[in-house]
């Protein structure tokens, strides 16, 4: 008598229904979430160094560029909005290269959940933080005198413009998470990107002021774009355009670094 064997297949290749799948990434979300408070340089990141930028860039910079504090308020909040909402996707990548090298992802990979659930987890928690920070930042600087002069709908359109483009930029952020050896070459590199990108254009200083040919670059920069409609969504000025360009902008970001991105992911769990 032959003896037949079976080998049951790894727990993380068993099948998951959709509904488990969004509790499942709902679960690893709010772990995300509340290492925050085991966290502290996390919080810093999250709710302290916002306000520090916002309070250095007015007081420090704005009597020098706008002649008042108050006039500089309401020209660089938007930008500052946009530069914090772009760097803190930092926060996807150093996230899941910290996940990777202490050998979470093992972990994960041993379970009976989706396959998708740890990324997913991952970027939903990021954009609730993403939330957390415009409220922190919009709130702030109403403290220090900015007033939103379009109404309650453009702020929420300046809210979900936002948080929709920093969601297709987190491709590119999750793309270098997952390929870099260790979480300091991930802030390393995603700094020497975000900074030019950010610095180089119409976010916390008037693009007219530039050389002629650093604001020729600024009108192509996707960040220009951004503040630009951010800035027309909460204190006036043109939108559609602006807008329009940034959703271009982060189409071409998803189409070319999603398949990257997901394809690199597979490879670790």
């Amino acid at each position: 008598m032959t003896a037949v064997t079976t080998t049951a297949p790894p727990v993380a290749a068993r099948r998951v229904g959709p509904g488990a799948a969004g509790q499942q990434t709902l679960t690893l979300a709010w772990r995300s979430l509340v290492q925050i408070k085991h966290n502290p340089w996390e919080l810093l990141d999250l709710s302290i160094q916002p306000i520090m930028f916002l309070l250095l860039f007015t007081y420090v910079f704005g009597g020098a560029i706008s002649g008042s504090t108050g006039d500089y308020l309401q020209f660089a909040l938007p930008g500052l909005l946009v530069q914090n909402a772009l760097f803190y996707t930092l926060s996807t990548a150093i996230g899941l290269n910290t996940d990777i090298t202490k050998g979470v992802f093992d972990r994960l990979r041993s379970l009976p959940i989706a396959r998708v659930a740890p990324l997913a987890g991952r970027v939903l928690a990021d954009t609730f933080k993403q939330v957390w920070a415009f409220a922190l930042l919009v709130g702030f600087g109403m403290v220090l005198g900015f007033r939103v002069t379009t109404s309650a709908a453009g702020l929420l359109g300046a809210l979900a413009l936002l948080v929709l483009v920093a969601l297709a930029m987190s491709w590119m952020s999750v793309l270098i998470g997952l390929k870099a050896s260790n979480p300091e070459k991930v802030q390393m590199f995603s700094f020497s990107v975000m900074m030019p990108l950010t610095f180089t254009s119409s976010a916390l200083v008037p693009s007219a002021t530039f050389p002629s040919w650093l604001q020729a670059w600024s009108d192509i920069n996707p960040v220009t774009h951004l503040a630009d409609a951010i800035r027309g969504l909460l204190i006036g000025g043109e939108v559609a355009g602006p807008m329009l360009v940034s959703l271009l902008w982060s189409a071409g970001f998803t189409v070319v670094f999603a398949p990257l991105a997901i394809r690199v992911f597979r490879n670790h769990i």
